[in-house]
Formats: C-alpha cells, sequence, structure tokens
C-alpha cells in the first residue's frame, strides 16, 4: 500500500530547499559568533559593570571559548549523528539550544550566564554544522561538490562578516534589546525551514519498507537456484577495515586530508583575525568608528556574492590543485599592502595620502582571489572521504563517515576560530600590524606550495558514469 506523501512534499524534499536550509543553518551559526564582538563592551562595561582595564581580558576569553567548546565536542556528536538515521532531531535540538544560548547570552544577568550562553552556543554550533554537512553531502552529487560548496561558504563567510556588522550598526542605531531581536528571528526562521524540510533519508525509509525492498520474495524457483545478483553483490563488496584501523586514523594518514584541513584552519584564523584587529587598526590609523570598519568587511565580502558559485565550477572543471594554489599565492602579497598604510616606513601610504583608498582596494581584491581558496578545504575532504566509501562501502561502519568527517572539518575551523584572536592580536600588540600581515604573508605561500603539491588536480569522470 502507497504511504499518501505530506503536504507539499515536492517542494519540501527538493534540493533546491535543502540546500537553502543547509546554507541558512550554517549562515545564522556564523552569524551568532561575530554577532557579539561589537558588543561586548557594552555588555561588560554597562550590563555588568566590568572594570574597563579588565575588558579586553573577558573579551579575548568569550571569543576564544566558542572555538574550544567546539573543538571539543565536536569529535563526540559526529559519532552519535552516524549512528542516526534520522538526522532532523539532532539538528533541530542543536537549532534550539543555539536559540537558548542566544537567549542568555543577550539576558545576561551574570558574568556566568554570559559564559553558560557561550558554551551552549559553542557546542549547538558544532552540531549544527556536523549534521548540516553531512545532510549536503547525502543529497549532492561528487561532480556537483564544488559549485555546491562555493554557494555554501558563500552564507558562511556572510555570517562571519555580516554579524559584527550589522550589530555595531543597530546598536547604535535602535538599541540593546531590538538588536538581539535580528539573530533570534534568524534562528527561528532556520526551525521553521528544518521543520519543513524532508529528508532524502526520510522519503527513503517511508517508501520502501526493509522487508519488500531488500529481500526477494522467495518461491520453489528461488530456493533451488541462487541469485547470481546476490552473490556477485557479496562477492564485489571488500570487507570493511575500519573495527582494525578506525575512522579518524584512515582519513588522518591520507596527505590530502591534512593540506585540506591546514586551508580550513588558515581561512578561519584569517576571518577571526581579521574581526579582531581591523577595527582597532583603521581607528587608530584612519580614525574610523564602527561605520567605517562595517565598510571595510563589506569590500571584503560583496566579491564572494558574484564569485563563490564560478569558484565551485572552476574546481569542478579544473580541480583543485591550481585554483586553490594560485589563490594562497596572490594573497600573500595583498596580506604585505595590508599593512602598508599607516606605516610610516611608506609615506605614499599615510593615513593623509594614498591610505585610505590603498586599504579598502585592497580588502576588495582580497576578497575577490579568496573565492579561490574559500571552501577548497571543505570540498577536498569530502571527495576523499567519498572516494573511501566507494571502494569500500562499509569502511566507515554501517552508519557511514560523512558526520565524522565534518568532526574534524569542524575541528579544525573551531581550532582557527580559537587561534586566529590570540595570535593576530599578540602579533598586532608586540611587533606591529604591518609585520603580522607579512607573517601571514608567508604563511600563505607555504600553504600555496603544500596544495599544489598534495591536493587532487583534475578528476576522471566516474567509469560507472561512463558505462
Amino acid at each position: 500500500m502507497e504511504i499518501p506523501r505530506p503536504i507539499g512534499y515536492r517542494w519540501r524534499s527538493s534540493r533546491v530547499f535543502i540546500l537553502a536550509t543547509i546554507a541558512l543553518a550554517l549562515f545564522a551559526e556564523t552569524f551568532l559568533y561575530g554577532f557579539v564582538v561589537p558588543i561586548l563592551t557594552h555588555m561588560l562595561e554597562v550590563r555588568l559593570h566590568i572594570d574597563p582595564s579588565q575588558t579586553q581580558s573577558y573579551i579575548t576569553t568569550l571569543l576564544s571559548i566558542h572555538g574550544l567548546i567546539s573543538l571539543a565536542s565536536a569529535p563526540i556528536i559526529a559519532h552519535f549523528v552516524d549512528k542516526s538515521r534520522n538526522r532532523k532531531i539532532p539538528l533541530l535540538i542543536a537549532l534550539a539550544g543555539s536559540l537558548v544560548g542566544t537567549v542568555l547570552v543577550a539576558w545576561t544577568p551574570a558574568l556566568w550566564v554570559l559564559f553558560f550562553g557561550r558554551y551552549m552556543q559553542g557546542i549547538c554550533g558544532a552540531a549544527t554544522w556536523i549534521v548540516s554537512f553531512a545532510i549536503m553531502l547525502d543529497c549532492t552529487a561528487a561532480e556537483d561538490m564544488g559549485k555546491t560548496l562555493g554557494i555554501v561558504m558563500t552564507f558562511v563567510t556572510t555570517g562571519f562578516i555580516g554579524g559584527p556588522t550589522i550589530a555595531g550598526i543597530l546598536l547604535e542605531l535602535v538599541g540593546y534589546w531590538a538588536t538581539w531581536s535580528v539573530p533570534m528571528t534568524i534562528l527561528i526562521l532556520d526551525i521553521v525551514a528544518r521543520l519543513l524540510m524532508i529528508e532524502s533519508r526520510d522519503v527513503s525509509s517511508k517508501q520502501s519498507p526493509p522487508s519488500t525492498s531488500d529481500t526477494p520474495e522467495s518461491d520453489e524457483t528461488t530456493a533451488l537456484i541462487p541469485d547470481n545478483n546476490t552473490e556477485a553483490t557479496q562477492s564485489d563488496t571488500p570487507p570493511s577495515i575500519a573495527p582494525s584501523r578506525g575512522f579518524y586514523r584512515i582519513v588522518l594518514s591520507d596527505a590530502r586530508v591534512l593540506v585540506a584541513l591546514a586551508n580550513i584552519f588558515f581561512f578561519s584564523f584569517i576571518i577571526s583575525g581579521f574581526e579582531a584587529t581591523i577595527p582597532l587598526h583603521v581607528r587608530d590609523v584612519f580614525g574610523w568608528g564602527s561605520m567605517g570598519t562595517g565598510l571595510m568587511f563589506f569590500c571584503l565580502q560583496l566579491p564572494s556574492f558574484f564569485l563563490a558559485a564560478l569558484g565551485g565550477m572552476l574546481r569542478d572543471r579544473c580541480g583543485l590543485k591550481y585554483p586553490t594554489a594560485l589563490g594562497w599565492a596572490l594573497l600573500a602579497p595583498l596580506f604585505w599592502l595590508l599593512g602598508v598604510p599607516g606605516d610610516k616606513r611608506f609615506p605614499w601610504a599615510g593615513p593623509e595620502t594614498g591610505g585610505k583608498t590603498i586599504f579598502p582596494v585592497t580588502m576588495a581584491v582580497f576578497g575577490t582571489v579568496a573565492m579561490l581558496v574559500r571552501g577548497a578545504g571543505s570540498l577536498q575532504l569530502s571527495l576523499v572521504t567519498k572516494d573511501m566509501q566507494t571502494k569500500d562501502p562499509l569502511i566507515f561502519g554501517p552508519g557511514g563517515g560523512n558526520a565524522r568527517a565534518q568532526s574534524i572539518l569542524e575541528m579544525a575551523f573551531s581550532l582557527g576560530m580559537m587561534a586566529g584572536p590570540l595570535v593576530t592580536g599578540t602579533l598586532s600588540e608586540t611587533v606591529g600590524y604591518y609585520y603580522m600581515t607579512f607573517t601571514l604573508a608567508c604563511l600563505s605561500l607555504g600553504l600555496s606550495f603544500l596544495c599544489y603539491t598534495y591536493l587532487d588536480g583534475k578528476r576522471q569522470k566516474d567509469p560507472v558514469s561512463q558505462a
């Protein structure tokens, strides 16, 4: 008997709606991370009456703790997600937990409530990332992965950059609680979208009962004549090696995965480092306030709206090696140029000469070139794990390894979010902004070499699809 389809089944189960829901979830999490940055000073000094001399240390701790909690919780979350047949409940719990954590952070009647809210945001944010990427991998073919990741990572970076920009502007224009209504509304819309979404797993489990689809009906003939297809399937499927070696040992033994994780770490390191250093730098050098800072982040982000899909299609056509290596190589001189305005050794780029033009133009060019590297690590990690599971479907166990693969991604990303503000802030204060950007330029060149050496080139079409 055919099970009746739910209302709106066609659009609720469509790949476009599923990917839109995933993009909204990831946007909300990164938006929340950066949203609190320009408000923290007001929360600590005005609402909690913290001594201004201690504000900077509390801000550093609150920003870093999010990455630390995500880093610690990601493997545990991924373990249970991979064992879950239905990913609807884990994602709903994660989104609801993020909403509760956001309410606690906004309310913040005491310092411990503020920290507890950030803990909840860190744990639930990690869960949202892991479950969302696992769902995305389930509904995306390998040949479309580059374009899909490019679009999704645009929303991720938009959240990173848009969070502090919108928060800073709204706090001055509409006040404290009206400002916090924005992320709460986004999270509520996210929960509604997840309730509407129908996963491919849900559809297959409801329409294909195991008793009728997996086991053929037996009669006198099948009892005497063996099923050749069954024998072929059993002989073609290699035994799983997961119990003897373990998921993380298998994946991390591949050099491509290590370089992919380096890409993920360094990109999140850069974004979080920019958030920690650019506001103070442009204030000290150019005298710009929150509006000028917001425009700088706008210059950084705007190119991705137009070029993200193009970058993904370029990777699908040319492979990962050449675009990613070229991207990091081109970013190196741009890192250096960002440190030139305001440095006394370059009078032609001073605040009263060309510095106010050079800095925003460099930021815009940086955002344009960054589309070559944004999402490259995530794509390489996804392709490696898909290749491994294609060769041996049970290599990571019956539940697959998509969620655990994304937990590695989340750990690298969270580590970058935690280390970025600490390292760039320390370098900027101790050796200056110019030498901080020069250090990033050197690291960018080194990563370019690693990408050229280890990342995948142009991939051959699947022979199965050609047959």
